[in-house]
């Protein structure tokens, strides 16, 4: 299956869940309504072959000034007999920083949401284990975060050595 083919699956199945997509550089990507993340994954991984979840991370969109949702939740999947790769985005509110967990559909989710729960404050419905996988659990904040004071919680501001 090509790249095309997946996409227009993906926008028969979903078609109004499918807000953009883009191909740069050969590489495609879906934006996606983050209500339908956890359907749109599985159909993904049992209807399109994409069997693998190559890398799930949180972005932080403060700095772009745009008028949308502060996050996005990037998943990077892998269709392995293809050798095929496609990004979904999900764009994921400031107000309620939360979107479905996809634990259920590859189990390599876990620690990767974890990691974005703990250093972004996105917090994924349904996960087996939500906890703090970086930062000790008495950490204040999510330290990846545009906002969050460079020198951590409660601290005075570098001023630089003195020699």
């Amino acid at each position: 299956m090509t790249d095309q083919a997946a996409v227009e699956k993906l926008k028969g199945k979903f078609s109004s869940s499918v807000l953009e997509v883009k191909e740069y550089r050969g590489e495609v990507t879906l934006t996606v309504r983050a209500e339908d993340i956890l359907a749109i994954c599985a159909f993904c991984k049992n209807d399109l072959g994409f069997n693998m979840l190559a890398d799930l991370c949180g972005v932080d969109l403060l700095a772009m000034g745009g008028a949308g949702p502060r996050f996005q939740v990037v998943y990077n999947i892998y269709n392995m007999k293809a050798k095929q790769r496609l990004r979904l985005k999900a764009p994921v509110a400031e107000a309620d920083p939360r979107i479905d967990s996809v634990c259920s559909v590859w189990g390599a989710a876990n620690w990767p949401e974890r990691e974005c729960w703990d250093l972004m404050g996105i917090s994924f419905n349904n996960h087996p284990d939500l906890r703090r996988i970086l930062m000790t659990d008495d950490w204040v904040g999510h330290p990846l975060r545009k906002d969050y004071p460079l020198q951590g919680p409660d601290r005075e501001s570098y001023q630089g050595r003195e020699v």
